[in-house]
């Protein structure tokens, strides 16, 4: 059984390999010749390299596969050429569904995001029914994700591909290599760098225990459905918090309000643009902040069996390797 994991040099997909290779499966990654592949070291996994913008290289990597994990995507919360992170995210999605469905491979687990799915105005947890819009939602990335997984799911209807969606929630823990803007929040904390805190909340899960929902989303998951892989609701604050218990530190910090937050991340932009660095606080991750982030898994727990371990492990596991990786020095 050979699968093609995309995004395998990344946080998540890296996990999703790994959690391949401990289920039997043979596994091929594709992998952009110049990517930083430390998350591929130590492991016997076939090397393609090519694109997602690159369609030959796409159909290379599929050819004589059974099953794609198509993790890959452009994860920034501020870009300086929106155009770019779109044609990755969705057109590059359509180009490599399109050649594994010519390819004839036998599974396909396209990794969405809760980005893509609806929230509710309470602040209590959505799910995968719960009503959509595009006109509200924030960011050039959560915009790609909402548009790639329409794509994909018109694609399936039409063409009846053997394919499921996950969307995962916010994943933490080791590998987190670039990192992430949920990685980020840990290492600026633990560098002392988050004094202050704004009345948000994100759904936490071990990223481990997200890849092995990828697993068991192969194994189980039906055709055209999707289902939330996440873990623990917790605020920014109760974040913190539990990183502060962790690494035996105690701050008190100021609740900011978002009308004081806007400005400074429009400052933080405009400096960006000059610098080419991605800015701590971006006009859109503020925007987002208005709302509490929060999915159930209840679902993808009932039809897939998906568990979850506590968020604080997922945690405890982060801080480890960022400080065994010298993140935090």
């Amino acid at each position: 059984m050979k699968s093609l994991v995309t995004g395998a040099t990344g946080f998540l997909g890296s996990a999703v390999m790994r959690c391949l290779l401990t289920a039997g499966h043979d596994v091929r990654v594709l992998v952009r010749p110049e990517s930083d592949r430390r998350n591929l070291k130590n492991f016997v996994v076939e090397i393609s390299e090519g694109d997602l913008r690159d369609h030959k290289s796409l159909q290379r990597a599929v050819h004589g596969c059974d099953n794609l994990f198509h993790v890959a995507a452009d994860y920034r919360l501020w870009v300086p050429d929106p155009e770019t992170m779109y044609d990755i995210n969705i057109n590059g999605t359509r180009a490599l569904i399109i050649a594994a469905h010519q390819e004839g491979i036998k599974r396909i687990v396209y990794t969405s995001s809760v980005a893509a799915l609806g929230l509710n105005p309470d602040g209590s947890p959505a799910n995968e029914e719960t009503p959509s819009d595009i006109s509200a939602i924030t960011g050039y990335y959560k915009r790609s994700k909402y548009f790639a997984e329409q794509m994909v799911k018109q694609l399936t209807d039409e063409h009846h591909l053997p394919l499921t969606i996950v969307n995962p929630s916010a994943p933490i823990g080791p590998g987190d290599i670039r990192p992430t803007p949920t990685g980020r929040i840990i290492v600026d904390t633990l560098m002392g760098r988050m004094p202050a805190y704004v009345n948000t909340g994100l759904n936490v899960a071990h990223v481990d225990d997200i890849a092995y929902g990828h697993l068991l989303a192969y194994q189980h998951g039906k055709q055209g459905e999707r289902y939330i892989l996440g873990g623990d609701d917790m605020t920014l604050l109760q974040i913190l918090q539990t990183i502060d218990v962790i690494n035996g530190t105690k701050i008190n910090r100021i609740n900011l309000p978002i009308s004081v937050m806007l400005p400074m991340a429009w400052c933080m932009e405009k400096i960006a643009q000059f610098t080419h660095s991605e800015p701590r606080a971006t006009l859109d991750s503020i925007r987002m902040a208005r709302k509490l982030m929060f999915f159930s898994s209840k679902k993808a727990q009932h039809e897939l069996g998906y568990q979850y371990r506590p968020a604080f492990e997922a945690i405890r596991d982060a801080i480890l390797w960022f400080k065994e990786n010298g993140y935090s020095n």
